[in-house]
């Protein structure tokens, strides 16, 4: 197991996503690097899932149904508790009007898909500390 990442082991993660495929590869790179891993399917059981686990990293896919990326964030960072919890945007298309927006509604970061173990893991050490 690589060390540089070290302050990552023991946190939590959600990624929310529809697609079942970039979360099983998100949870199997995080697993193997020692997170504890939560997924959802789209906003609203993910909104659910942040009240009852409370996550250290939140990853948040834009294109859902229901409630897409930018609402889902939006609505974390209008919790009083959860407005903290830094969440990473993800999407596959790599738009500066998309990171913009982003921005706009409190994401910490953009990763655009297909994203590497890198980029998913330095995402979370970056931002891991800033979580109260």
């Amino acid at each position: 197991m690589a060390t540089e990442y070290n302050n990552i082991i023991g946190l939590k993660v959600m990624v929310i996503d529809d697609s079942k495929t970039i979360r099983r590869t998100a949870e199997t790179l995080l697993k193997k690097a020692g997170c504890e891993v939560l997924t959802a399917t789209d906003g609203f059981e993910a909104l659910a899932k942040i009240v009852d686990s409370h996550p250290d990293v939140i990853f948040v896919d834009i294109m859902m149904p229901r409630l897409d990326g930018y609402q889902t964030c939006s609505l974390i960072k209008h919790n009083e508790e959860f407005k903290r919890t830094p969440v990473i945007m993800l999407s596959s298309k790599d738009g500066l009007f998309d990171r913009a927006r982003g921005r706009i509604v409190g994401s910490e970061q953009y990763l655009t898909k297909p994203f590497t173990r890198e980029e998913l893991l330095g995402a979370i050490s970056t931002h891991a500390g800033h979580a109260d």
